[in-house]
């Protein structure tokens, strides 16, 4: 009985993503920015370059609230946005959690969505980041809707 040739196999779901590394540049400016001294609020917007099939830097945010971060995001279109955020705990204690936040909004491109989605966990690990969100629309994007899921983090 012969073997079945390769292209006989069934493709697994992953195998149809395209998974984007990301760039080296960006690499470097992730490493740095989590190590920041800084205790404003910042962030990295992020985008894939379709043609090179990479994740690359779109913008950078000094002292910008969760707000102001939503009208940064196209309504229509994915984005990878990592944020260092000033946290107030209720106990009086502060912290500065560096969180993603995949913004997938309703309606953009099916193939779009796909990139990022099989991109997104490559980016998470490249970027060594444990507090991970996802938005379906750029409005969700308020302080209390970050304060809400950071409050499960102790």
């Amino acid at each position: 009985m012969s073997q079945p040739a390769a292209t006989d196999l069934p493709l697994s779901q992953s195998d149809s993503l395209v998974v984007c590394d990301v760039d080296p540049d960006l690499r470097e400016k992730l490493r740095k920015f989590r190590f920041r001294k800084e205790t404003n609020n910042a962030a990295i917007l992020m985008k894939i370059d379709k043609e090179k099939q990479l994740v690359v830097l779109e913008e950078e945010f000094e002292d910008i609230s969760p707000d102001d971060l939503q009208n940064e995001l196209p309504e229509r279109q994915p984005r990878f946005l990592v944020y260092s955020y000033r946290y107030s705990h209720d106990d009086g204690r502060i912290s500065y959690p560096l969180c993603m936040i995949f913004s997938s909004p309703v309606g953009c491109k099916p193939e779009q969505q796909m990139m990022y989605a099989g991109s997104k966990n490559r980016l998470v690990q490249i970027a060594e980041l444990t507090k991970v969100f996802e938005i379906r629309t750029t409005s969700d994007l308020t302080e209390e809707w970050l304060k809400e899921r950071l409050s499960f983090f102790r």
